[in-house]
C-alpha cells in the first residue's frame, strides 16, 4: 500500500477528491481528513488521485422501474475503471410513479434540488445518473443542468412485453385498455386479475412510449446519453454494455470538461422537440422539457413549438398512438434510426456527450436496414407532430391535445360542458347512474394543476362514466388543468394554462356552458361572454390554495404554471437566453 502524501504542502485543486472541501478553516487539513476516512473504505492514495466519477443510484424498493440499479451501477463502474476514474456511487431521491402520493410530478423539483445539491456538495469530476421512471429523468436533467458539471445519463431501460391470452402486453396502455374493458364490463374479475399479472412481465420503465420513453428518447436527443442509450430494454445485454460505455466516457467528459451547458444548448433542445413530436411523444415531455430548458435560463414558445409541429410528422409506430412496444423500437434501430430519418430536420452541429456532434455520430453509425416500426417521412404514421397546441379564452396560456392518439371525429366538437370542481367530486359523481351526460358532451375535470391539486396529478384521463363506457362509448372529449400518462390515450385536452386554482377561466366553467375544440384551428374556446364571466369571477373569488409549513408550502409558495415547467421560480437559470424553438 502506497504511504500517505504530505497534504499540508499539497494547495487544493479542482479536481478529484481536492473538489469542493468541506470548510474548516484550513484548506489542507480539510483534505487530510476527507483522505483519512475514505481510505477506512479501503482506498489507495494511487485510487484517490484519479478522476472522481460520481454515480446517481436511484434504487429503490418502492421503484420497480428501477430495479435493475445494482446492475447497472456495476457495469458503469467497470466502465470507469477500465477508462482510468474512480467510481464513487451515492443516493438520491427516487420517485417510482405509481406509488408516489399524492402524485410523482409533487416530488419532482425536491428531487431535482437533491440531485443539484450532491453534485454540489461531493467531490466529483462528472456524474452518471441513472434514472428511467417517468420524473426521474427530468428531475435528474434539471438538477444536472443547474450544477453545470460534466454529466451524462444512464436510462434503466424499459420493461420487457408480457402475454395475455394469446395477446401481447405491456404497461401501461393495456392497463387502461383493460381497466377500461372491466369498468364496462366487457371483462370479469377473473380475466382482470389474469392480465394484471401479466402487464409488467419484468423490472423497467413502461413498454410503450410513455413518459419514461419519452424522456429516454429526448435524454438521447439532447445529446445527453451515449448513442443508443434509450432504447435497450432494462434486462439485455445491450443495456448492460451501454451503461459500460457510459461509464467510459464520464471518465473522457471529466478529463476534457465537458461540461453540461456545452451540450443543453439552444440547438440541442430544438432537436429534443422534434423528436419528442415525431415519436408521438407523452405531453408531460413538454413539461420536462420546458423546466429543463428553464434551468439554462430558455423560455419555450408553445405557438413556435406547434409550428415545428405542422412540419414533423409522427414516425414512430409505438402505443399509445400505434402499435409496437420499446422492444421493437430497439430492434428497428432505436433512435438512431429516428435521427437519420429526421436528419434533414435536426441541428447536426450540436454537441453530445462524446464530444462529437450530432451529425458526427449518425456518421459514425452502423447502417440502416428494412423494417416496419420507424416509418419514413413520406410514410408517417400520422401526418402532424403527436402533439399540439392549442389557446383560446379557456387558455389564454395554452392548453394541450395528444393528437396522435385521440379519436379524429371528436377533434372538431362542440358539446354541453359537465363539470367537476375536483378530485372528491370526480369520484363521487363519475359513476352515479344519475349523471347528467351523454357522449357528446365534454367533461370538465378542475383544481388538479400544479397548485390546485397540488402537483398536477395525471388524472386528466378522466374516465368514461360507467353508464357510457357500459353502452359502447369508447372515447369522450374532456379538459382539464391537469395532466395525463404518457400511456393513455383519448381526445384529452391539458395542462389548461393559467390553472383553475389560481383564477384562471376554466374556474369558472360551469355545467351546461357550451365548449368548443377544434384541433385543426388550435382553437378551445368556452362560448360564455367576457362580461359573464367577469361576474361569475366576482360572485365566486377563487381562494389559492396555501400550506402552513414544509415542502407543501414551498411548492404552493413558488411553483410555476405549466407553459414554465411546473418548476420553482427560484430554481430558472438567472441569464436569459430567450426563446425555443426559433422562429
Amino acid at each position: 500500500m502506497s504511504s500517505p502524501k504530505d497534504d499540508r504542502k499539497t494547495p487544493p485543486a479542482a479536481g478529484g477528491m481536492r473538489k469542493g472541501l468541506t470548510n474548516y478553516g484550513d484548506a489542507g487539513f480539510s483534505l487530510f481528513l476527507r483522505k483519512a476516512f475514505i481510505k477506512g473504505a479501503g482506498y489507495t492514495d494511487a485510487a484517490l488521485d484519479r478522476p472522481v466519477i460520481g454515480i446517481a443510484d436511484t434504487g429503490s424498493g418502492y421503484n420497480p422501474c428501477h430495479g435493475n440499479m445494482p446492475q447497472l451501477i456495476e457495469a458503469v463502474q467497470r466502465g470507469v475503471m477500465l477508462a482510468g476514474g474512480l467510481p464513487v456511487k451515492f443516493p438520491t431521491i427516487s420517485i417510482g410513479e405509481s406509488f408516489a402520493a399524492p402524485t410523482s410530478m409533487y416530488l419532482r423539483n425536491l428531487m431535482s434540488m437533491d440531485t443539484e445539491e450532491m453534485l454540489r456538495a461531493q467531490p466529483m469530476d462528472a456524474v452518471v445518473l441513472i434514472g428511467g421512471c417517468d420524473k426521474t429523468v427530468p428531475a435528474q436533467l434539471m438538477g444536472a443542468a443547474s450544477a453545470g458539471l460534466p454529466a451524462i445519463q444512464l436510462i434503466t431501460g424499459s420493461m420487457l412485453t408480457g402475454s395475455h391470452r394469446g395477446e401481447v402486453v405491456g404497461a401501461c396502455t393495456d392497463c387502461r385498455r383493460y381497466w377500461g374493458k372491466f369498468r364496462a364490463e366487457e371483462i370479469d374479475d377473473t380475466e382482470i386479475a389474469d392480465v394484471n399479472n401479466q402487464l409488467v412481465p419484468s423490472v423497467g420503465t413502461c413498454s410503450v412510449m410513455g413518459t419514461a420513453s419519452t424522456m429516454a428518447c429526448v435524454a438521447e436527443a439532447l445529446g445527453m446519453t451515449v448513442p443508443g442509450g434509450a432504447s435497450p430494454p432494462a434486462v439485455t445485454s445491450d443495456r448492460m454494455r451501454v451503461a459500460e460505455l457510459t461509464g467510459s466516457t464520464a471518465v473522457q467528459m471529466a478529463r476534457d470538461g465537458l461540461t453540461i451547458d456545452r451540450v443543453l444548448t439552444a440547438q440541442a433542445f430544438e432537436n429534443a422537440m422534434r423528436v419528442l413530436l415525431a415519436i408521438g411523444g407523452s405531453t408531460n415531455g413538454i413539461v420536462h422539457l420546458t423546466a429543463i430548458a428553464g434551468r439554462m435560463g430558455y423560455d419555450v414558445d408553445l405557438k413556435a413549438l406547434d409550428r415545428m409541429g405542422r412540419e414533423t410528422p409522427v414516425l414512430v409506430d409505438l402505443k399509445p398512438s400505434g402499435h409496437h412496444y420499446m422492444e421493437h423500437f430497439h430492434a428497428a434501430g432505436g433512435m438512431t434510426a429516428l435521427l437519420r430519418e429526421l436528419r434533414p430536420l435536426l441541428h447536426l452541429d450540436a454537441m453530445t456527450v462524446t464530444g462529437r456532434t450530432l451529425g458526427d455520430e449518425l456518421d459514425r453509425a452502423s447502417p440502416g436496414f428494412a423494417q416496419d416500426v420507424i416509418r419514413t417521412r413520406a410514410n408517417p404514421i400520422y401526418p402532424q407532430g403527436g402533439i399540439a397546441v392549442l389557446q383560446g379564452n379557456l387558455a389564454p396560456g395554452g392548453a394541450i391535445i395528444k393528437q396522435s392518439a385521440a379519436d379524429p371525429k371528436l377533434m372538431e366538437h362542440e358539446g354541453r360542458a359537465v363539470v367537476f370542481e375536483g378530485l372528491e367530486d370526480l369520484a363521487n359523481r363519475i359513476d352515479s347512474d344519475a349523471l347528467d351526460v351523454t357522449a357528446d358532451d365534454i367533461l370538465v375535470l378542475k383544481n388538479i394543476g400544479p397548485k390546485g391539486a397540488p402537483g398536477m396529478p395525471e388524472a386528466g384521463y378522466i374516465p368514461i362514466p360507467r353508464k357510457l363506457a357500459k353502452a359502447g362509448v369508447k372515447d369522450i372529449v374532456r379538459i382539464s388543468d391537469g395532466r395525463m400518462s404518457g400511456t393513455a390515450f383519448g381526445t384529452i385536452v391539458l395542462h389548461v394554462t393559467p390553472e383553475s386554482a389560481v383564477g384562471g377561466p376554466l374556474a369558472y366553467v360551469r355545467s351546461g356552458d357550451r365548449i368548443r375544440l377544434s384541433v385543426e384551428r388550435r382553437e378551445l374556446e368556452l362560448l360564455v361572454s367576457a362580461e359573464e364571466l367577469a361576474k361569475r369571477a366576482k360572485e365566486n373569488p377563487v381562494q389559492v390554495p396555501t400550506a402552513q409549513r414544509g415542502y407543501r408550502k414551498l411548492f404552493l409558495e413558488t411553483v410555476t404554471q405549466a407553459d414554465q415547467g411546473v418548476d420553482f421560480d427560484f430554481l430558472r437559470g438567472t441569464q436569459a437566453m430567450g426563446a425555443l424553438p426559433k422562429a
